[in-house]
């Protein structure tokens, strides 16, 4: 059978039909209600697909079946699957300044930073500041941009970049587009693919968004000492920031590094639109430098293992570090992705055919309690295929 807990705005398959494992299945959702049983989570929704089609979905602990979540970063792949349209259509070159399309950004040397840079996380800027209010106008962003200065030459290191790098492929991609960003989304990606998935929410429309619940306490030093990360520090992704994305007039701004809104539905099905580009959507040789070609391998500062990036998301690869990279123990190498603040976890493995997705809206400020369950999630999907 398939599992569907009462949402039907998809139709789900047989499990057998697509060739899942319904042992591996059922634990798999074992593993998803731990958290749910404990009273340790709100809320969480999970979805697993393969050949096309939709085989779980579930919602788990205080939500509504058919609502949604903000799925924060792994929105960076739904931004960059825009990007990728563009390039062919607007003939946007990875290797070309940002200049080229937004001149006010090029100040305080960042003229040299390229939109690859902008995918890659190799810009120079990982926490330049932009945040309410002057990141609800195209104005105030662009001010911030012209502000913002270089922390390291582009190209000469890898650290990921929150939110400031998608704010620029935002502006990029209205310049050349003539439109919204979250129309863009909406009517390249989401409307052709019959998904729900949007870029933010619209003021009025959002009570089927849950909200973030925020709880616990970052890990002390002697904590972080024990866990092999003393110098961890998690920059502008901690909960005072994640519930800012409650405030309706923040939701509805679509950040465009983290502000997506999604079902696990949404998001694997998105996923295998990656993995089956159907109807051509995307230039074959552009899509294989999002989901195939690593582009980066430059050691992240965090889990000092190489960054493994292609042009927008990251890639597991076959060094044994893929649970490092939000992937768990047991996908291929192939498998590419972007997980989320919170522990969102989104991927595809062309190896198995799968594409998973783990949402929830409780934000556990104790952040190795997510890493661990994203690595358990993830090692036990990755082997549902039958």
């Amino acid at each position: 059978m398939g599992y569907l807990s009462g949402a039907d705005a998809y139709p789900v398959a047989e499990l057998d039909a697509i060739g899942l494992d319904a042992d591996r299945v059922a634990d798999l959702v074992t593993r998803a209600r731990r958290e749910i049983d404990a009273g340790a989570l709100p809320s969480c929704q999970l979805a697993l697909a393969r050949n096309g089609r939709l085989g779980l979905f579930m919602t788990l602990g205080d939500a509504d079946p058919s609502s949604r979540y903000i799925v924060f970063s792994s929105t960076k792949a739904v931004t960059a699957a825009v990007i990728w349209l563009l390039m062919t259509e607007a003939g946007i070159a990875p290797e070309q300044p940002v200049t080229d399309f937004v001149p006010e950004f090029g100040t305080n040397g960042k003229d040299t930073v390229t939109v690859a840079n902008l995918l890659t996380h190799t810009g120079g800027f990982p926490y330049a500041p932009l945040g309410p209010p002057a990141w609800l106008t195209r104005e105030g962003r662009l001010r911030r941009f012209g502000e913002w200065r270089l922390n390291w030459e582009p190209d000469s290191r890898y650290e990921y970049h929150p939110t400031s790098a998608h704010w620029v492929l935002a502006e990029i991609a209205e310049r050349v587009s003539g439109e919204d960003l979250r129309d863009l989304v909406h009517t390249r990606i989401s409307e052709p693919l019959g998904l729900r998935l949007s870029l933010g929410a619209p003021v009025g429309r959002q009570d089927d968004v849950n909200h973030i619940v925020p709880f616990g306490e970052p890990p002390t030093p002697d904590q972080l000492a024990a866990l092999g990360i003393p110098g961890w520090d998690p920059g502008e992704v901690v909960n005072e920031n994640l519930t800012m994305m409650n405030a309706p007039e923040n939701m509805a701004l679509g950040v465009p590094g983290g502000g997506g809104v999604a079902s696990a539905a949404d998001m694997v099905l998105f996923y295998q639109a990656l993995l089956h580009n159907p109807g051509e959507m995307w230039e074959r040789g552009i899509l294989a430098k999002g989901t195939a070609e690593i582009l980066c391998t430059m050691k992240d500062p965090i889990t000092r293992v190489a960054s493994n990036r292609s042009l927008g998301l990251c890639i597991a690869g076959d060094d044994g570090d893929s649970a490092l990279r939000g992937f768990g123990y047991t996908v291929s190498g192939q498998a590419f992705g972007h997980d989320g603040a919170g522990g969102q976890i989104a991927w595809a493995d062309p190896a198995s055919g799968l594409s998973f997705s783990y949402l929830t809206n409780g934000m556990d400020a104790f952040v190795p309690n997510q890493w661990r369950r994203v690595a358990g999630l993830s090692s036990r999907a990755a082997v549902c295929a039958s």
